[in-house]
């Protein structure tokens, strides 16, 4: 039989701490200028995080959650020679795969919505886009 693996709560000051570094890291600032700016919300029952791609189709974006990070990437093929790719990762202060995650694309812009309080399926997935 095997054993489930531990959920730990999720200790709500760290996060502030590392919402608060996150946005005052320069490196931040650099990749929403090379690969897609990303802007982080937070509400009383979500983190949202918001990606601008306007110049992508829903079907050239995939969203990853992975232990403690979302990895956005969008793909699309501009001639048949040239592939243009954009990656964001985004490390979280706790296991973003034991929380709800959802994700949506409207009028070029992505938002993937991590719940505080509905748990998620525990393992590594894909976020499927509606």
């Amino acid at each position: 039989m095997k054993s489930k693996k531990n959920i730990q709560p999720i200790d709500f000051d760290l996060v502030e701490k590392w919402l608060e570094n996150y946005c005052l890291d320069p490196l931040t600032t650099q990749d929403d200028l090379i690969q897609f700016r990303i802007d982080l919300y937070e509400t009383d029952q979500e983190w949202i995080v918001e990606a601008l791609l306007s110049e992508f189709d829903s079907s050239e974006i995939k969203v990853y959650i992975e232990e403690k990070q979302l990895v956005i990437t969008a793909d699309k093929v501009s001639t048949p020679s040239k592939l243009q790719k954009r990656v964001r990762t985004i490390k979280f202060p706790f296991e973003v795969i034991n929380q709800k995650v959802t994700a949506n694309y409207i009028n070029g812009i992505l938002e993937v919505h991590i719940s505080k309080s509905e748990k998620g399926l525990g393992k590594n997935c894909y976020i499927t886009l509606p």
